[in-house]
């Protein structure tokens, strides 16, 4: 047997032994079973039943942090005046929007940070007839709030500013629970 040969047969049971050695079936926890600790203070981390109002209209750092953990039934009252202002600075010329709301009234309405269910209307954010009864995945909620913002009393106003330009979702809604389409 040549010098070589010798060589390869040692180094492919040098590679053999190694493997042999650090490869098991242990899954090298000692054995102790791992428990889900519930305990200890949690905190919400985003309240966002309408998408895209809290990053607007909220100021990011301790306001933000404040209004995350608002309770909803109190935020119509402490926030009210901010989205007020906030929504005047977007769009100095509001006056009503195609609900009708005033500013005060659009500003009270997404000031509390909730989904409204109705029992007699179809669930839709706004369809141009039901008014914000809860929301369908395949509604366009960034429009309708880009509409209701600066569309005017019409939503005709200011088309630059009243659509994102995504239109639908890219892949198909699943007809099971929970709804939401594949991964990419």
């Amino acid at each position: 047997m040549s010098k070589t040969n010798k060589f390869k047969i040692i180094t492919i049971a040098l590679v053999a032994a190694v493997v042999s050695v650090n490869c098991d079936n242990d899954d090298s926890n000692g054995d102790s079973s791992v428990n889900l600790d519930f305990s200890g203070t949690f905190v919400q981390q985003d309240q966002m039943a309408r998408p895209a109002i809290n990053t607007v209209f909220v100021a990011s750092g301790q306001p933000k942090d404040d209004f995350n953990v608002a309770i909803p039934s109190a935020m119509g009252a402490k926030y009210q005046s901010i989205f007020q202002s906030r929504l005047l600075a977007l769009n100095p010329a509001y006056t009503t929007n195609a609900l009708g709301q005033t500013a005060a009234q659009l500003s009270g309405l997404l000031a509390t940070d909730v989904l409204g269910v109705s029992k007699t209307a179809p669930t839709t954010f706004f369809d141009g007839t039901n008014v914000l009864t809860g929301r369908a995945l395949a509604d366009d909620v960034i429009d309708v709030e880009l509409l209701l913002i600066f569309g005017g009393p019409t939503g005709g106003s200011n088309p630059g500013l009243t659509k994102d330009n995504v239109n639908s979702n890219d892949k198909a809604f699943s007809t099971t629970f929970p709804y939401l389409a594949s991964a990419w």
